[in-house]
């Protein structure tokens, strides 16, 4: 294990004065297993809908602590509540485990060296959006609860998620699979957290901030149907290439000349433009793949139907037709990530305890968007969800790779900062007054 870094890291959960030795004298002296967790895991990373190993590890680890375990929801899924000594609220802390589709690029001595199937084909596969992180500190976190569970107020669920990077197709997965399959059957929380290691912020921050913190997301797919002709008589077909591309272009204007942007920020891009396999026949099928993003619900719902207005349009002033799936499925959109900005305040306050007020900021909105809020919403349950900085201290977190990247990389001081934050938040909410 690399010292410098455990030493780092204990250095930083130690900082803390006062009322947040709570917290800070909980995760220190776990703080080697944690970094251990994060190292096993980032070396086995498993796709969405395939976190066997992972959630067996997790599974095991809860028992072992004394939780009250749930497995097999939404296919690999486990949740592990842990009942205090006392009465008090419920909370719900939510922990993603999946990895990505990505070879990884960095020269660690625990890199993966996985290989996974993806959309038919063999590919690498990484933590590269630090899910390993989200993993171990939690565990980190419950470790330190269950040491406490004596003089703890209230009822604590951890849930760790498959699948926030989206489920393969033809499956469902992820945050709303959790809720279809009873996730808060037996168990209904008052509030949920959630944390996520971001490259974005230099190591030993952490930032957060009230209403929206994540965009949502809608998938889309749009299908133009034309006439097939030879390229050298274009006249006798009808073009869906030059449709599409009309609908790329007038689409443009959505943001632009559509939507109130003094109120918050939208987005509409084109990700695949599929149409033709050769050069000189107009074909009579193309497709188009995007996505929408957006900050305020009633902005969103514009945009989605003023693409499906404009892809209609146009391709009627074409002669062509059109099939459009804005959303593309149910599954394939997310909420807002709306913070509730009287928790955000109260979870604000106990990240400055944890880490000192210097070490704390107000997050940027993210035009990433998160399943984390299907949660919350299946419930009407306020949600607060914090960033965690992974990027060594004296690097610009401009200029870091980010997180998706196969070069992204965690400086290991975010575990104990992330545990640290989490576990005050934790005990704040709960109540807990340390004796």
């Amino acid at each position: 294990m690399h010292r410098p870094l455990i030493a780092a890291a204990l250095a930083l959960a130690g900082t803390a004065a006062g009322a947040a030795e709570t917290a800070s004298q909980q995760i220190q002296p776990l703080l080697p297993e944690i970094t251990a967790w994060r190292r096993d895991l980032h070396q086995h990373p498993e796709l969405s809908n395939r976190e066997t190993r992972t959630s067996k590890i997790v599974a095991g680890e809860l028992k072992k602590l004394g939780y009250e375990v749930r497995t097999g929801i939404a296919r690999t899924g486990v949740v592990g509540v842990l009942k205090g000594g006392r009465p008090g609220p419920k909370l719900a802390i939510r922990a993603d485990m999946d990895g990505l589709p990505v070879t990884e690029e960095v020269d660690l001595p625990f890199a993966s060296k996985e290989k996974g199937e993806y959309l038919g084909k063999t590919v690498g596969v990484m933590h590269a959006c630090g899910h390993d992180a989200h993993v171990a500190m939690t565990l980190g976190v419950a470790a330190a609860l269950a040491k406490l569970r004596k003089d703890l107020p209230g009822e604590v669920m951890l849930v760790f998620q498959p699948a926030e990077e989206g489920a393969p197709p033809g499956e469902e997965g992820g945050a709303p699979l959790m809720v279809k399959d009873g996730v808060f059957k037996d168990f209904r929380p008052d509030a949920i957290f959630g944390m996520h290691v971001v490259s974005a912020l230099s190591v030993g921050t952490v930032a957060v901030r009230a209403g929206g913190a994540m965009a949502s997301s809608d998938t889309f797919r749009i299908t133009v149907r034309g006439r097939q002709s030879h390229g050298a008589t274009p006249w006798k077909g009808i073009d869906p290439i030059v449709t599409a591309a009309e609908i790329v272009t007038a689409a443009q204007t959505i943001v632009s000349r559509e939507l109130d942007i003094n109120k918050e920020p939208a987005v509409v891009t084109f990700g695949i433009f599929d149409a033709g396999q050769r050069f000189n026949i107009v074909p009579d099928k193309a497709e188009l793949h995007g996505t929408v993003r957006a900050f305020d619900d009633g902005m969103r719902k514009q945009a989605l139907a003023s693409l499906a207005n404009i892809a209609e349009h146009v391709a009627a002033a074409h002669g062509a037709t059109v099939e459009a799936k804005i959303p593309l499925s149910p599954d394939s959109s997310n909420p807002v990530n709306y913070n509730d900005p009287a928790l955000t305040a109260r979870v604000r306050a106990s990240l400055e305890t944890a880490l000192g007020k210097d070490h704390v900021q107000e997050a940027q909105r993210w035009t990433a968007s998160e399943d984390f809020p299907h949660l919350g919403r299946s419930l009407n349950a306020p949600s607060v969800y914090f960033f965690v900085g992974a990027t060594p201290a004296g690097q610009d977190p401009a200029a870091a790779p980010s997180n998706h990247s196969p070069k992204f990389f965690l400086d290991e001081g975010a575990l104990g900062a992330g545990s640290a934050a989490m576990l005050q938040a934790a005990l704040d909410y709960l109540g807990y007054a340390p004796g």
